[in-house]
C-alpha cells in the first residue's frame, strides 16, 4: 500500500498570479536519514513507513536540493515495531483529548505538538515515521503521522509484483532546524512534499496557493504557514494524481523549529477539502514533554 495518497483536489483558492515554486532545477526535497523501514508508495513514489524513536536525524530544511535519480518501485508493509497496538486501537497511546468534539488527537512527543483529525482518519503511534524514498533512498520524512482512507487505492508494483496501497491524505510533523527562516521552511516543505509524494518524475505544474504568511492560533502556536499544489501530473498508474500541501513552521516548547505538514490527493473522489484541512490546522497546539 502506498503511504501517501495520490489524489487530485479542486481548484485552490489562489490570489491572482502567485509565484510558482522553484522550477525543476531548483525543486527541493530534504533527505531524512532513517532506520528500520517498511516501504510504502504513492504511484511512482517510494514511501516508507518507519517506527523509529530517533526518526529523522537530519532535521535541516535546505533549499535548492532535489532527490537524485528516477523514482523506484516500492513495497508497502505495516510498521514493524509498534507491536500492532495501533492496528487494534487507532487512538493507541493517546492521553490528550481532542479540542474538536468527536475528532481524534494526534500527538508527537518528539516535536512537542498535537493536532486533531476527523473521526474517519487513522492515527498511528506517536513514534511512527512516514518516509518517502527515491531509488531506495529516503528523501523526506515526518513522525507522528495520521492518514485518511489509508488503503484508498491499490496497484501492483511493476518491479516486485507487490500490492501497493495509498491513502487520500496524510499529516505529521518534521524538524526544521537549520532552515534560513520559518517562512522559508514553510514554503520549502510545501514544495518538497508535493514532489516527494505526487510527482517525483517532475511532470506537473507547481504553484503556491499561499506564500509564507504569519501564523498564530489561540493555542499559542506562532510561526509561518504556506500551501501549494501540483497539477497536470503524468499518470503512471490508476493511483497517480495531482496533489496539495499545507504547512506550518513554528517554534516548539524547547525552542526548536518544526514543520507540520498535511498532504492530500487532489481531484479525486472523497478528496479532503481545504476547509477541513484548515480546521485540522487550527487545532495545532503545543505538547508538554512527558504528555
Amino acid at each position: 500500500m502506498y503511504d501517501m495518497p495520490t489524489q487530485a483536489w479542486g481548484t485552490p483558492a489562489v490570489q491572482p498570479g502567485p509565484p510558482e515554486p522553484p522550477r525543476k532545477k531548483n525543486r527541493t526535497a530534504v533527505i531524512a536519514i532513517v532506520t528500520a523501514v517498511a516501504v510504502v508508495a504513492a504511484a511512482a513514489v517510494t514511501a516508507v513507513l518507519v517506527i523509529n524513536k530517533d526518526d529523522d536525524k537530519k532535521d535541516t530544511a535546505k533549499g535548492d536540493k532535489k532527490p537524485s535519480a528516477a523514482a523506484s518501485s516500492s513495497k508497502d508493509t505495516p510498521s514493524q515495531d509498534d507491536g500492532g497496538s495501533d492496528e487494534d486501537n487507532p487512538r493507541a497511546n493517546q492521553t490528550v483529548e481532542p479540542v474538536i468534539p468527536g475528532w481524534k488527537t494526534v500527538t508527537n512527543p518528539k516535536r512537542h505538538d498535537a493536532f486533531d483529525v476527523p473521526a474517519g482518519w487513522y492515527v498511528k503511534s506517536p513514534d511512527a515515521m512516514s518516509t518517502f524514498s527515491k531509488d531506495g533512498k529516503p528523501i523526506i520524512s515526518m513522525t507522528g503521522p495520521a492518514y485518511y482512507k489509508e488503503d484508498n487505492c491499490t496497484v501492483k508494483d511493476k518491479k516486485t509484483g507487490a500490492t501497493l496501497s495509498s491513502p487520500l491524505a496524510g499529516a505529521g510533523t518534521k524538524g526544521a532546524q537549520g532552515a534560513k527562516s520559518q517562512a522559508d521552511a514553510a514554503k520549502t516543505e510545501a514544495n518538497n512534499w508535493l514532489y516527494a509524494v505526487f510527482d517525483q518524475d517532475d511532470t506537473g505544474d507547481y504553484k503556491y496557493t499561499q506564500l509564507p504568511t504569519k501564523f498564530t492560533n489561540k493555542y499559542g502556536i506562532k510561526g509561518y504557514s504556506a500551501s501549494a499544489t501540483v497539477t497536470g501530473v503524468k499518470k503512471t498508474d490508476k493511483c497517480s494524481s495531482d496533489g496539495k500541501t499545507f504547512t506550518v513552521t513554528y517554534t516548539d516548547i524547547n525552542g526548536d523549529w518544526a514543520t507540520w505538514v498535511l498532504y492530500a490527493a487532489k481531484g479525486v473522489k472523497d478528496e479532503v477539502s481545504d476547509e477541513t484541512i484548515k480546521k485540522v490546522m487550527s487545532t495545532l497546539r503545543p505538547l508538554k514533554s512527558g504528555t
